[in-house]
């Protein structure tokens, strides 16, 4: 399996996918189309939000299929060259997934070595569940279990700040949350402006560090740069 799974995609201040697009570059070079899943979006703002990813992917040469407009998305799995799914809110997202079969079908195809692209609400659908994300619940989706192409829960845009005179809980107490009712799963805090690119069973760090989560156990910050193994063996 081969992944590049961002924490998002645009960093504050900067045009619409600046900061991933080398990556991405390098990551599809000799694809030349791919399907995309913009179900992260309200279903009204599907067509604008997969015009607006189609135009950066054909400054890198790539065409972009709208598994949205397919009459039938998984078979259009077959048709293209890797799977790219965009961020938003993770439970539309995934009620989708489920709706049109794609949860199993993308997984099938990216075990069997499709390339598989993520950001945000698209990184943790590649989770074995989305219960690290950051999003509320707006619709009820079938099951909160994903697509577990790797075996740890990712928090994009992860970070330990806290905002001045908010009284709800910092990050870092709801991922302590998590982990005391699913204490046998690691979660990654994946910073702003980072990523991981797993393949052959390793994981490559780029953009920032990122931060280590396993319960009863302390955080291990990990430096940009480093690679590990996917059952976080080392860390």
């Amino acid at each position: 399996m081969e992944l590049l799974l961002l924490s998002n995609s645009t960093l504050p201040g900067e045009p619409f996918f600046t900061w991933p697009r080398p990556f991405v570059a390098a990551f599809l070079q000799g694809k030349s189309n791919v399907a995309f899943a913009p179900f992260a979006a309200m279903e009204s703002q599907q067509d604008e939000y997969t015009d607006r990813v189609r135009e950066v992917f054909a400054s890198l040469g790539v065409e972009l299929v709208g598994l949205h407009r397919e009459r039938d998305p998984v078979a259009a799995l077959d048709r293209t060259d890797a799977v790219v799914v965009g961020g938003g809110n993770t439970f539309l997202l995934l009620r989708s997934l489920y709706r049109t079969q794609l949860v199993r079908a993308i997984a099938e195809k990216v075990r069997h070595g499709m390339p598989y692209l993520g950001w945000s609400a698209g990184s943790n659908v590649a989770c074995p569940t989305v219960m690290t994300t950051n999003d509320m619940p707006i619709v009820e989706t079938p099951s909160l279990k994903a697509m577990h192409l790797v075996p740890f829960q990712i928090n994009p845009h992860y970070t330990e700040a806290t905002i001045p005179g908010h009284g709800g809980e910092s990050r870092d107490q709801r991922i302590s949350e998590f982990l005391a009712a699913n204490p046998s799963m690691p979660v990654v805090g994946l910073r702003e402006g980072s990523l991981l690119h797993v393949k052959s069973g390793q994981a490559y760090l780029h953009g920032s560090d990122m931060r280590l989560f396993r319960h009863g156990r302390g955080t291990v910050d990990v430096a940009n740069g480093s690679s590990f193994r996917l059952d976080l063996t080392g860390l």
